[in-house]
């Protein structure tokens, strides 16, 4: 935990920049958006390591057969990721999908990791999405023009489907098979 937390808190710090201190930021210019980028992964790393390293304190068990919830909010998530970019029929009526898809991450996460490592990591990023999203929401919208309709969420579905697959193989690979319904 001595690097999750840190890199945690940088996460949230990178993040909020933008939106807590605009003045700040615009004046950095470009040299602002690598400096984010950098201290973006740092964050990532921090995060990674630490919560490898992190010693199991078990908190809760999750219940048996929650991979299953797991894997279908899973799909939900990551296609909620692809929104913005294939701009199909949810884009133009949402605000915040791709900061939706990271809490529906967050919450699929809780249900199969009961450790208190987990818990920081994926309830930390979980409430920090909350928080990004209250904050943005203090801006006015402007609903962005439809996109490219169906043929935007075929493409989207396309992707998660693909992304979904990578995801699960990488997890395996790490010794935590998604579809085995239950993990521990």
């Amino acid at each position: 935990m001595t690097l999750l937390i840190p890199g945690l808190l940088l996460w949230w710090a990178a993040h909020l920049f933008k939106r807590v201190a605009p003045g700040a930021r615009a004046a950095l210019g470009g040299r602002g958006k690598a400096g984010i980028a950098v201290v973006l992964v740092a964050a990532v790393v921090l995060m990674v390591i630490g919560f490898r390293g992190a010693e199991v304190v078990p908190v809760y068990t999750p219940l048996p057969g929650m991979g299953h919830a797991n894997n279908t909010l899973m799909l939900m998530s990551v296609y909620l990721f692809g929104v913005g970019g294939t701009k199909g029929v949810l884009y133009p009526r949402m605000r915040h999908p791709m900061l939706w898809g990271t809490v529906i991450w967050s919450v699929a996460h809780l249900l199969v990791n009961g450790d208190l490592a987990s818990i920081v990591l994926f309830g930390g990023i979980g409430i920090w999405a909350l928080v990004e999203m209250a904050v943005i929401n203090r801006t006015p919208w402007q609903r962005p023009v439809a996109g490219r309709g169906i043929r935007g969420d075929a493409m989207n579905l396309v992707g998660t489907l693909v992304l979904f697959g990578l995801i699960a193989a990488i997890h395996s690979w790490l010794g935590h098979n998604p579809f085995l319904g239950t993990y521990g």
